[in-house]
């Protein structure tokens, strides 16, 4: 079993920053890739960005490429979202995620990992 713990979130004005860290432990070596995904109340749970283990590979949802980046410690066994440019529309609970799948191909899609965290609520003033 894994265990994700995010932390980082909080309440920032737009324009502001914060970085969100994914803690990973348990059966770590069964990670293959993960993600960061956000919900918003009464909204669908959305992707946000996406980096394999290896650190090679990254993708980005439209809405946010530009402002966040995605990056991980394979030593700290960690991934990072950090987060430029904020918007209200970003107000959301922050979500990470993981999957053993080494070839994931709907990497945008919730239901492709199999294990998540809590979540952490980042808020976003106008």
């Amino acid at each position: 079993q894994v265990q994700l713990v995010e932390s980082g979130g909080g309440m920032v004005q737009a324009g502001g920053s914060l970085s969100l860290s994914c803690a990973a432990s348990g059966r770590t070596f069964s990670i293959n890739n993960m993600g960061w995904f956000r919900q918003a109340p009464g909204k669908e749970r959305e992707f946000v960005a996406f980096i394999s283990w290896s650190g090679l590979s990254t993708y980005y949802a439209d809405s946010v490429k530009g402002r966040f980046t995605i990056s991980r410690d394979s030593a700290k066994k960690t991934v990072y979202l950090q987060m430029n440019s904020l918007k209200p529309k970003d107000t959301a609970v922050y979500y990470c995620a993981a999957t053993a799948d080494p070839y994931p191909v709907n990497r945008r899609v919730p239901g492709q990992y199999e294990y998540w965290g809590q979540g952490t609520q980042v808020t976003v003033s106008s």
